[in-house]
């Protein structure tokens, strides 16, 4: 059986992929910051593991990983705290779970960013920018190591109730998705390995989630 290890377990998508992953049958171990977030991962049949990335250095962090086959790194600021929190968590986050991973001896690792294109049309500030700027900063550090690694930019995220379709591709139009669709097409992703090292934007669509993720891992 195998163990996903979820950093941003606590959050609305990592929670939905926590559910789908223990339903089909794997162990999720979830990290998450806050006391009280243990409780709702556990609702979701997950392991809690308490910890922040703010304070935990690679090989803190690897030791909460060993024996995982797979990470997900679904955690971000969401605009709190400013840049330096943002710098903190998508930024020099995602480098410390990178390099933990690889010191836990695990090579599969995908991580959740942004449509290039949001609020592209809008007036932004510049913490958006900085976040955007951050995120991509992110995208080549990881494209750029040695792990089996897949990035995952959705559209505009919604709470609505997933549909189980969706729009998938290296280049689409930039639109809304749900998180429910997002943690689907996660957990197809870690269900088909042979996704590897590519980038995919995702938005709601018209093909179900299974067959969008195997046309991925057959172009």
């Amino acid at each position: 059986m195998s163990t996903v290890f979820i950093i941003g377990g606590a959050g609305k998508v990592g929670r939905r992929l926590a559910r789908i992953l223990t339903e089909k049958g794997l162990a999720v171990h979830a990290l998450h910051r806050q006391p009280e977030q243990a409780q709702l991962i556990r609702l979701q049949g997950a392991k809690p593991v308490s910890g922040s990335l703010t304070e935990l250095d690679a090989a803190a962090l690897a030791t909460m990983m060993r024996g995982c086959d797979v990470v997900v790194f679904s955690a971000g600021a969401g605009g709190k705290g400013g840049p330096e929190m943002t710098n903190a968590i998508d930024g020099e986050g995602l480098k410390t779970a990178a390099e933990a991973a690889a010191l836990a001896g695990i090579s599969r690792f995908l991580l959740v960013s942004a449509f290039p294109e949001a609020s592209r049309n809008e007036s932004t500030s510049a913490s958006f920018e900085n976040y955007m700027r951050v995120k991509k900063q992110a995208e080549v550090m990881l494209a750029a190591s040695s792990l089996d690694w897949v990035i995952l930019r959705p559209g505009l995220l919604l709470d609505d109730k997933g549909s189980g379709y969706v729009r998938a591709g290296l280049a689409i139009p930039y639109g809304e998705v749900t998180r429910d669709n997002v943690a689907a097409t996660l957990a197809e992703i870690i269900a088909q390995p042979r996704v590897s090292r590519v980038i995919i934007e995702l938005t709601d669509g018209e093909v179900p989630v299974r067959k969008a993720v195997q046309q991925m891992a057959e172009s």
